[in-house]
């Protein structure tokens, strides 16, 4: 337990808390149990341990911050220390990169019930893979934990991260209603399309503060991590397939958006469709792609979606730079921000997107006007390169204020 207790204090001595993102303040921390799940890179660890160092001092014995992916997990259980770290009197435990205790099984989520049971005063903060489902446990834990999860930076964050500017959140409905407002702040401190077009090739994932160089080099890492090792231990995704999945996102990336057509996908790899389908819905979960459908309430197990795009647009640019078509980017860039507590729905009909069953968005440039969504209420364009409102077209960065 003393080698467990220096080592949770040489990693919280290293972080820094410089720069901590507004999520640490939507979180319930105390909280008897807290679930933190997102897409590896976008800073899930780094929040934890930034929480810890700002509300606790080094050497305080009553926290311990630990990873599940070390080797003192190999002859360790979670109850068994969750037990010792009780006696000894503490009262935070957290558990990072959970999903890689005992790989390949739910037992970490049997344990954190039962350390969730056995000691009703011991608070809990565990972390883990955005392919982790609670409710799909041996034990279920979704009524139990407080479960967030954490995106990679929005615009406005980034502005905040990279430029050192400071804006509120705008919610989707204040942004129609009151676009002109939003613009006043925004320009009246930027040229906001200059800064958005940085946004677009680089600026989701937080690792940009570690340098430009490796940036498009750690993001095919973080997909190959998630493909190679997080699919079939979480997933139970045969490795022999993972070449396969490797080729479907390659397949996808030499066509966004991708439309899909299952049957021929699943000849050209030798397998079933209904394979297909499953590991599209993995690919989805692990946020290397933004499945769309055109009616998202009757979503079944064997639904394929009706398009296909990455999950955000520095993914684009790293797995497809010669590939990157300017609306692509746009409608990338749209589904990104607006999955974020939104419904996002394909526009089979009219529009791009359907958004929460209510709004039509229109994705486009400086041109792009009305005559596809014409006389449909609650109709909007977004448009890439228009800097400011006019009327219902707006510019299309303001939906990174969204969150």
């Amino acid at each position: 337990m003393d080698t467990l207790f220096r080592k949770s204090d040489r990693l919280l001595a290293n972080i820094s808390t410089d720069i901590i993102r507004e999520k640490m303040n939507e979180i319930h921390w105390n909280t008897q149990l807290v679930s933190i799940m997102g897409a590896k890179g976008v800073g899930k660890s780094t929040l934890i341990k930034q929480y810890l160092k700002q509300n606790f001092q080094l050497g305080d014995r009553r926290v311990l911050y630990c990873s599940a992916d070390t080797v003192d997990f190999s002859v360790r259980t979670l109850v068994g220390l969750a037990e010792e770290f009780v006696v000894r009197g503490g009262e935070l435990l957290v558990i990072d990169e959970i999903h890689k205790y005992h790989p390949g099984t739910t037992e970490w989520s049997r344990e954190i019930k039962e350390i969730y049971e056995l000691f009703p005063k011991l608070k809990m903060i565990v972390s883990g893979s955005s392919l982790l489902r609670l409710k799909e446990g041996d034990a279920d834990l979704s009524r139990r934990a407080v479960k967030y999860t954490m995106p990679g930076l929005s615009f406005r964050e980034a502005l905040r991260f990279y430029h050192g500017l400071e804006f509120p959140v705008w919610s989707l409905e204040d942004i129609l209603a009151h676009p002109y407002d939003l613009w006043q702040m925004v320009s009246s401190k930027c040229k906001p399309v200059v800064l958005f077009k940085e946004y677009l090739e680089k600026g989701y994932y937080p690792f940009l503060l570690e340098g430009e160089g490796e940036y498009y080099t750690k993001i095919e890492q973080v997909v190959n991590y998630i493909i190679e090792t997080e699919l079939p231990q979480i997933c139970k995704v045969d490795v022999a397939n993972v070449r396969k999945i490797q080729a479907l996102v390659a397949l996808i990336c030499s066509e966004v958006p991708f439309e899909l057509n299952a049957n021929r996908i699943a000849a050209a790899l030798e397998i079933g469709r209904g394979t297909v389908v499953e590991y599209l819905k993995y690919l989805g979960d692990a946020k290397v792609l933004n499945l769309l459908y055109s009616d998202k309430k009757k979503i079944g197990k064997l639904t394929k979606p009706d398009k296909i795009y990455l999950e955000n647009t520095n993914l684009l640019y790293a797995l497809a730079p010669t590939k990157v078509e300017i609306g692509t980017l746009r409608e990338t860039f749209a589904i990104n921000s607006l999955s974020v507590g939104h419904d996002v729905e394909y526009g089979k009909v009219q529009g791009d997107f359907k958004v929460d069953y209510k709004y039509t968005f229109e994705i486009g440039g400086r041109s792009k006007d009305f005559s596809q969504i014409a006389g449909i209420e609650n109709s909007y364009i977004f448009a890439d390169d228009w800097d400011m409102p006019d009327g219902a077209k707006l510019p299309l960065w303001m939906l990174g204020f969204i969150y």
